[in-house]
């Protein structure tokens, strides 16, 4: 076991964030000698500290936004502080769109300050932290700038973050475990507004890409009522790949 990805929550979307039916805390990333956090929504960092998992913030190396919707973003600027120690030790790189950084910003200016380095993710670049390398495939469909990735490790460990589906997405995604943010239960409507899959779009895309282990996160109100587990049992049955609906704190090893 080289690497691990601690789900420290696994809810997504306004309703499940202000309710906290399930965490909305992120990803906690583990390579090696490296550690990166992705996508610090509300509570990350109490989360964090109550994991009983002994994650030390001011270990972190990264912070990774895929996009600056609050679900995601919330806990940015604490857990920068956190990784440089409360603003006493410069450190850390932090990965966002552009558009978390300008405009309607969510990274405030003085934390800035803290990083080392700040890094824009832009569709086709890649990036390396210590042991950690990662490239961004393609812009994904979504109110705001947002960005899925892949990682390039012992393993190739692929999250698709939020997006509406369209034709190319499982194409950019040919990975070996792919971490999905799953948000409803039925495909959007023509019209609808609301810009995230369904765990039909999931069955697409997984059975396209035909990873070593698919995984469900992120879930919204409805997913989560609908009982996630046993929706991931079935398409497991119908796909005979390894189908995972992640809870708060589990752990993956890779």
């Amino acid at each position: 076991m080289e690497g691990f990805i601690k789900f420290v929550g696994t809810g997504g979307a306004r309703i499940v964030a202000s309710k906290q039916v399930r965490s909305t805390g992120g990803l906690w990333f583990h390579y090696r000698n490296t550690d990166l956090y992705i996508d610090p929504g509300p509570g990350a960092l109490v989360r964090i500290h109550a994991s009983g998992d002994h994650l030390e913030p001011s270990r972190l190396d990264g912070i990774i936004l895929t996009h600056k919707h609050l679900d995601h973003a919330n806990d940015v600027n604490v857990m920068i502080e956190a990784m440089a120690e409360g603003g006493f030790r410069k450190r850390g790189e932090l990965f966002c769109p552009e558009d978390a950084l300008s405009g309607d910003p969510v990274v405030l200016n003085y934390v800035r300050a803290y990083l080392d380095a700040i890094h824009v993710l832009r569709a086709g670049q890649s990036y390396v932290v210590k042991d950690i390398s990662f490239s961004v495939p393609v812009r994904h469909l979504h109110p705001v700038e947002a960005y899925g990735l892949i990682f390039h490790l012992n393993k190739k460990v692929g999250l698709i973050a939020d997006t509406r589906y369209f034709d190319e997405l499982p194409g950019h995604y040919k990975v070996d475990v792919l971490i999905v943010n799953v948000l409803r239960v039925k495909p959007i409507l023509p019209g609808d507004p609301i810009d995230h899959l369904s765990v039909e779009d999931f069955k697409k895309i997984v059975a396209q890409v035909r990873p070593e282990k698919a995984i469900m996160t992120h879930l919204g109100m409805n997913m989560i009522k609908e009982r996630p587990a046993e929706i991931a049992k079935e398409l497991e049955r119908e796909l005979g790949i390894s189908v995972i609906a992640a809870y708060d704190g589990m752990r993956l090893t890779f």
